[in-house]
């Protein structure tokens, strides 16, 4: 770059500093500019490396193109499929994801895949382009998008992979994963580990078979074998997840559970738990008397949106707010379960569970 071209892009800089800082008291997320504004001073006032700056630069821009991609498809649900890039469109492993997709689209899901081939076409072409988005890797192979993907504008090609799966799980409201290799090991024992921790979810976790098929039925036999008979997992955490190698019950696994439940946020220690219909006083108390194990005090309350939440979109549902221990997440799960199996949503909600 000359010095022109510096002096050029220095003085836009500053103008469009400038224009932020004079909106910038009205910005209803002026907390949050302000605290990454301040974040990027400090470091240019440090000594941090070259290859440091350019790892930031990178991701920022990773970031910002994946957040503006999402925000106009913010009120659907979205079902982010793993699996081998590696597996033909021959093979069983890819018709099964092919229907998977097909079938969840049709229930109003759409569908996220690292934008690849094997099971990533699969899941692609089974949603179709439409309902699709591609979310690729920079890589000196396997990187190139499919053809279901290639030129959609819902194609990101991203440089780093923490970047990317933080879109696959941030963005997604359903986790189906297929047999594959080490990324997709990597990828499911990640999503259970997030899952185990509280940081992600709580979603439905589906691992999915071709019909007879047993490589996620002896990956679960693993887990019991090794991790919780000796004791090295909770052995309500298998509750994180769904092993599967029929259609129906892994589709009904994602649609069940959003039946009366919608999602959950944290307001102070108070676990918030927003619904699609009210729970009978009844139903509250049998939450209770099933689930105290896991509040670390009080009582599992009914509840419409707290004050902290006036500008959340969904003001309007009813809510159940407790103390949860935010240790027993497959209890969670569990309690989610059961919660399902209450309430009377409203016919619509029967018939759109994709909408958020």
């Amino acid at each position: 770059m000359t010095s022109s071209e510096s002096l050029d892009t220095l003085n836009s800089l500053q103008a469009e500093i400038a224009e932020l800082f004079e909106h910038l008291p009205t910005s209803k997320n002026r907390q949050y500019v302000m605290q990454a504004l301040s974040t990027i001073v400090n470091l240019a006032k440090s000594d941090i490396e070259r290859l440091d700056w350019k790892i930031l630069s990178a991701a920022l821009v990773d970031m910002e193109r994946g957040f503006e991609l999402f925000y106009a498809y913010r009120h659907v649900r979205k079902v982010t499929i793993f699996g081998s890039a590696r597996l033909s469109s021959e093979s069983p492993e890819y018709r099964m994801a092919y229907d998977f997709a097909r079938c969840v689209s049709q229930l109003g899901f759409m569908v996220m895949t690292g934008g690849g081939g094997g099971i990533m076409q699969a899941g692609n072409e089974g949603a179709g382009r439409e309902n699709s988005f591609g979310l690729n890797i920079q890589l000196p192979f396997e990187q190139t998008a499919n053809p279901v993907i290639e030129g959609d504008p819902k194609l990101i090609h991203f440089k780093y992979f923490f970047t990317r799966k933080l879109f696959l799980l941030k963005e997604s409201d359903a986790i189906a994963l297929f047999p594959g290799g080490f990324g997709t090991q990597d990828e499911a024992f990640e999503c259970m580990t997030l899952s185990q921790t509280g940081k992600f979810g709580p979603m439905p976790v589906v691992l999915i078979d071709f019909p007879g098929g047993d490589y996620w039925r002896s990956w679960s036999e693993y887990v019991n074998e090794q991790l919780v008979k000796k004791g090295l997992v909770s052995p309500d955490d298998p509750s994180l997840y769904t092993v599967t190698d029929d259609l129906d019950v892994a589709c009904n696994a994602i649609t069940g559970f959003y039946q009366v439940y919608h999602s959950s946020r944290y307001v102070g220690d108070r676990l918030v738990i927003r619904l699609k219909s009210e729970l009978s006083d009844a139903e509250v108390e049998q939450l209770n008397a099933e689930f105290s194990d896991i509040l670390v005090k009080e009582r599992i309350e009914k509840s419409q949106a707290l004050p902290q939440e006036a500008q959340d979109e969904t003001f309007n549902l009813p809510r159940l707010v407790l103390y949860f221990n935010q240790r027993d997440l497959g209890r969670m799960y569990q309690l989610i379960a059961t919660i399902n199996h209450m309430g009377t949503p409203s016919q619509e909600e029967k018939d759109h569970p994709e909408r958020k």
